[in-house]
């Protein structure tokens, strides 16, 4: 089976922390037997039997799209910029679709799908950023059109999402929740003791929606006797008060290895447009307790005081912080967090044979 996988984000190398996910959704897939892979995407960690489809030009393009944050980033800092970049996206993945010998195409976010020739088969991967990207002006009109008249797989990578895709495209295309591995680094992960005070993580790109309630909801709970660290690259400019410890971007080894071990537990107020957002997964499988804001990606990903902590409000993040103040409690839900990802979700080799599942069930015709 030949497969042409898509994506704009990819890692320049292992300490980069951009495109980890697809970085391990290829090496899945490219260890399979019944596959042939060739990826279109920016340069990066070499992976071995994956072939690149991707041209020197397009390889230096992608590279430079991925180093100013990518084409949502572009829409929502420079509209103009953002349209002239998407405009030039679109033609490059016109000229790859039509180039490449492929059976099925791998499609990873919404707006790569705008191209595909007609009545080619195609998966493709929603995140949470392609809802915001469906609430544009006639974008729905424009997938619904490239959707149209071909085998398709809607595949969320939470079950959160697929009602209003059914909703919106499930006339033309199936929608199926195909959820992400883990990788089995994380499942490693065992708490080191530490002395007080132990710290709680923050692990995001930083911009006012990723951030969310953190700033406002955080002053007065967290400071010398309860410190919080941040990760992650500054892609706004957000003004960070002085009892939050910002250390920049980190990559997953760094974590796994130094700050996963000895952390409270991972904490994220985001009222940005996730979708299963991949960090908690991984500090699930880490057995790290985790505290997140009420949205419908963490209400999707956690149960509350079961596999992790749901906050509406100052006064529930302060008794949430307060319940995991105890480790009897935190490795309670930390262990109990673990077992559901083992159960449920799997790690990425897990993912791909879901993924190769959807591969045949579109190139065998099947339509809603």
């Amino acid at each position: 089976m030949r497969v042409l996988l898509t994506s704009t984000s990819y890692p320049r190398a292992a300490a980069d922390w951009r495109g980890r996910f697809i970085a391990d959704m290829v090496s899945a897939l490219a260890a399979r037997k019944d596959l042939h892979l060739s990826c279109w995407m920016p340069p990066g960690e070499p992976v071995s039997g994956v072939a690149d489809a991707a041209s020197p030009s397009d390889r230096r393009w992608l590279d430079k799209l991925a180093s100013q944050g990518g084409i949502a980033h572009a829409l929502r800092t420079r509209p103009l910029g953002g349209l002239l970049k998407a405009a030039g996206l679109l033609r490059r993945l016109r000229s790859v679709y039509r180039r490449e010998d492929w059976d099925v195409a791998h499609v990873n976010w919404l707006q790569n799908a705008l191209p595909l020739p007609k009545g080619k088969p195609a998966v493709i991967t929603v995140l949470g950023t392609d809802f915001g990207l469906l609430r544009l002006p006639a974008m729905a009109a424009l997938l619904r059109a490239a959707l149209r008249n071909r085998p398709a797989l809607l595949a969320p990578n939470a079950d959160w999402m697929v009602p209003e895709l059914r909703r919106l495209f499930g006339d033309l295309a199936l929608v199926k929740a195909i959820p992400f591995g883990v990788h089995q680094r994380w499942f490693a992960v065992e708490p080191m003791p530490s002395t007080e005070p132990v710290p709680w993580l923050v692990v995001s790109r930083v911009t006012q929606a990723k951030l969310g309630h953190l700033l406002t909801w955080g002053e007065g709970r967290f400071g010398p006797e309860r410190p919080l660290i941040l990760f992650g690259p500054m892609q706004e400019q957000v003004a960070l008060p002085a009892w939050v410890d910002y250390r920049g971007a980190t990559h997953p080894e760094a974590l796994a290895k130094d700050w996963f071990p000895r952390a409270a537990g991972l904490i994220s107020l985001s009222t940005h447009d996730e979708g299963r957002p991949q960090i908690m997964l991984d500090a699930m499988a880490a057995a790290l307790p985790i505290i997140a804001s009420d949205i419908p990606a963490h209400r999707d990903l956690l149960r509350h005081r079961k596999t992790g902590w749901l906050t509406d409000s100052p006064a529930t993040l302060d008794e949430g912080l307060r319940f995991f103040d105890k480790v009897s409690q935190r490795r309670h839900l930390g262990q109990a967090a673990r077992a559901w990802v083992k159960t449920e979700i799997g790690d990425w080799s897990d993912c791909a044979a879901r993924y190769v599942a959807a591969y045949r069930e579109v190139l065998g015709g099947s339509r809603p």
